[in-house]
């Protein structure tokens, strides 16, 4: 809200006509009208007796309030949206208490959280962090993401106590590939109990089943070149990290 406009309101506010604010403040109506219109701009030393009665601060009188943070405190909640913006949404938006209370920012945190950064019980962003979560990065209860982190993940990379993704690693993991202590998947599977073209474990089933105990690094390319010759190199390699470090 510019000057005019805010000098509009405070004097509605008070139930004051033009002519009333033009003889608190020593002023004709035709200036009032001016100040109100954006033709013209108070002195300083009407500015200072404005704020006066106005009982604000000359800042708060004259400077956009777009410019300013907001901060608001309800019973149990507590709400802060800075002024900054960009593309007309707040830098940090922070918006936490009882109810559905919603937080939307560059960075964003609340109990349903939208943002580049996005932190809550709900949160959808390009890094979302809480109890369920959507995001290109995303860690929570249930994360849902190109890379996912949580206690049920899934994304292209999904690591968590279930993990679902074209690479899943997880207590339970199943994918395209798979890494867990039960894993299953539809090329490369390496647990305690694997299932897979190719599966690695100690209870193996596959087209190649392979213990790994006694696996090589040769048997083990020797056999991807053979049932999958097109898997990707970053997926080989992380099995050979994992399998022989």
């Amino acid at each position: 809200m510019k000057f005019n406009e805010r000098l509009i309101k405070l004097r509605k506010q008070m139930g004051l006509s033009q002519e009333e604010l033009g003889f608190q403040l020593d002023v004709t109506r035709q200036t009032v009208s001016k100040w109100e219109l954006g033709e013209t701009t108070p002195v300083m030393d009407k500015l200072v007796e404005m704020a006066d009665f106005f009982g604000l601060s000359i800042d708060e009188l004259v400077r956009d309030e777009s410019q300013y943070n907001s901060v608001s405190r309800t019973r149990g909640g507590y709400e802060y949206k800075s002024g900054a913006e960009i593309m007309g949404v707040p830098v940090i938006h922070i918006n936490i208490g009882p109810g559905r209370r919603r937080a939307k920012g560059v960075i964003a945190i609340g109990n349903i959280a939208t943002g580049v950064v996005a932190v809550g019980g709900l949160s959808v962003g390009v890094v979302a962090v809480g109890g369920f979560t959507i995001g290109i990065v995303a860690f929570g209860g249930l994360a849902l993401g190109i890379l996912a982190l949580g206690g049920l993940a899934g994304g292209y990379i999904a690591l968590g106590g279930v993990a679902l993704g074209y690479m899943a690693l997880g207590g339970v993991a199943y994918g395209t590939n798979a890494i867990g202590g039960a894993a299953i998947a539809r090329d490369i599977a390496l647990g305690g109990y694997a299932k897979g073209t190719i599966a690695i474990g100690d209870e193996a089933h596959g087209t190649a089943a392979l213990h790994r105990l006694n696996l090589t690094l040769e048997e083990f390319r020797s056999e991807v070149n053979m049932y999958l010759p097109e898997v990707k190199s970053w997926v080989l390699r992380l099995f050979e990290r994992i399998l022989f470090k």
